[in-house]
């Protein structure tokens, strides 16, 4: 009776796990192969709306700039504590002109991107103890704290009997 016990336990929890990995999805599904059938100068506004949906961002410059993402995030394998594995990050950039025609497109996907690097120079303070600012804050500070001027006349009392 435990036999059978156990391996019915043991059957629930294989049962209940799943081979495929789970993953999270981001934008517009399967943008690379859904690009690939927008055409320069052919395709409309009215055409990409229908193949795609709404951008994800929209800019009005001298032509209109329209961005769809894709993005799939997965998990990694067990032995890696089951973090998070970036999978797919694809950018598609749409420009259309004033008649509502397709005039370029550009498709980046994550290898194509460029990593940015930042600055590790710090900027200096500005202001110095002689400065207009210094003065009024410190000033501003000194109300704050002793806003009667109580407590500087007991400091000179207090030097002056020393």
């Amino acid at each position: 009776m435990k036999k059978i016990c156990f391996i019915f336990i043991i059957f629930l929890f294989i049962s209940n796990c799943s081979l495929k990995k789970v993953e999270k999805h981001h934008g517009v599904y399967f943008l690379e192969e859904k690009q690939s059938s927008l055409i320069i100068n052919r395709s409309n506004t009215n055409d990409i709306v229908s193949l795609l949906g709404p951008p994800s961002t929209k800019n009005t410059f001298e032509n209109d700039v329209w961005i769809y993402i894709e993005r799939v995030i997965g998990r990694k394998s067990l032995a890696k504590l089951g973090r998070e594995q970036l999978i797919k990050n694809n950018v598609l950039i749409l420009e259309i002109n004033t008649q509502g025609l397709l005039v370029k497109k550009e498709f980046l996907d994550k290898n194509k991107m460029t990593k940015l690097e930042f600055s590790k120079n710090t900027t200096e303070k500005v202001y110095s103890r002689d400065s207009f600012v210094y003065d009024f804050l410190s000033s501003l500070r000194q109300k704050l704290n002793d806003p009667l001027g109580k407590r500087e006349s007991r400091r000179k009392k207090n030097r002056n009997a020393d």
